[in-house]
């Protein structure tokens, strides 16, 4: 075997490159975490990320054709004879990236799995087993397993609507379809702290045509908001909507698509790859990577919404009570109060000055 490479990577990409000799051929990466991969491997191919930051990095490797989750066109049936599937964080997603995976692989082609133990590989076999039940274990290195299956049995036709699902939120008297994908947040329903936010929407409503929604998710606060809005019949606002993974825009996009709503969904890492401004700005951001706490995008967020937020518009924000948001939006963004809270969240609210 190979030695490790590349000691900045991720444990997952590093086990890969140890086990590089499992490759041949047309090469498939699902679910790349890191583009620092790619100049490891003495391969071309296609580099799959569901993230939109890893996913501009990837496209800057001339000889990878990037790819954006699991509805981008250059995803072809039956093109690789190497697939490597890495692990994703939901267990759930982990069927769908191995459905896409058969339906990549040409007739005889090889499948590998990659994961870290702390991430539930040794759960995940099952699954693997289940679609492959000749794999076996090739490799245990840098906290992770190695998992190989010979000869798979392709399966095309993989499209990504067929795993979408569909539920029904309600909060204040309003009912919205909400679409979800295995791994997207708002597949459990809506939370509470989603719940406190667009009731305190209800009950003192955001004054601008045109909004924002970062991290928007499946798409239920912009949905909800209009939804409301027409029910109050009232001037129905345009929400703009932003999320760095592409499970998310994909069904904000469905969501909105159902409901009928007004707004453009992006792509973008943070406000990064966003043009403009807007008199509103909602969210409720994400704070973990994984399993660990992470506050890192809303303070990038924090920094960088003051020039997207037109002089005098409104930033309302919902996050759990024991973050440090309320110092940092008084930094960034000017004075800043709370609209409710309940010991486990709040809702904060911060005027840009002219």
């Amino acid at each position: 075997m190979q030695s490790i490479t590349g000691s900045g990577l991720p444990n997952s990409h590093q086990a890969l490159l140890r086990n590089q000799h499992l490759l041949s051929g047309r090469l498939a990466l699902l679910g790349v975490a890191s583009a620092y991969l790619l100049p490891e491997l003495p391969f071309s191919g296609l580099a799959m990320s569901e993230h939109a930051g890893v996913f501009r990095a990837l496209a800057q490797h001339e000889k990878w054709q990037a790819c954006f989750g699991y509805d981008d066109p250059v995803l072809a049936d039956n093109s690789f004879d190497s697939v490597v599937v890495f692990l994703p964080k939901a267990r759930a997603e982990l069927e769908m990236r191995l459905a896409l995976a058969l339906s990549l692989a040409s007739e005889g082609a090889r499948l590998v799995l990659v994961g870290e133990k702390k991430e539930g590989i040794a759960g995940a076999i099952k699954q693997l087993r289940s679609v492959a039940p000749q794999a076996f274990k090739v490799d245990s290195a840098r906290h992770c397993q190695v998992w190989c299956a010979e000869a798979i049995e392709p399966a095309p036709g993989f499209r990504v609507e067929a795993w979408l699902g569909w539920s029904r939120i309600e909060c204040s008297g309003i009912s919205v379809d909400v679409a979800g994908l295995p791994g997207i947040f708002s597949q459990d329903g809506l939370d509470n702290g989603t719940r406190m936010l667009l009731e305190t929407l209800a009950e003192q409503p955001v004054r601008a045509d045109r909004l924002l929604d970062f991290a928007c998710g499946a798409g239920v606060i912009g949905a909800w908001i209009q939804a409301h809005q027409r029910a109050q019949e009232k001037p129905v606002a345009s929400v703009d909507g932003v999320d760095v993974q592409s499970q998310a825009v994909i069904c904000a996009r469905e969501t909105y698509r159902r409901a009928n709503s007004a707004g453009t969904i992006f792509a973008s890492d943070g406000l990064a790859g966003i043009d403009g401004s807007w008199p509103a700005i909602i969210s409720n951001p994400p704070f973990h990577t994984g399993v660990k706490t992470d506050t890192s995008m809303t303070e990038q967020f924090l920094q960088d919404v003051k020039r997207h937020l037109q002089p005098g518009g409104e930033l309302r924000l919902v996050a759990n009570s024991f973050l440090p948001y309320e110092a940092l939006i008084k930094r960034y963004i000017g004075r800043v109060e709370r609209v409710r809270e309940d010991g486990r969240f709040t809702v904060y609210r911060s005027f840009r000055g002219q």
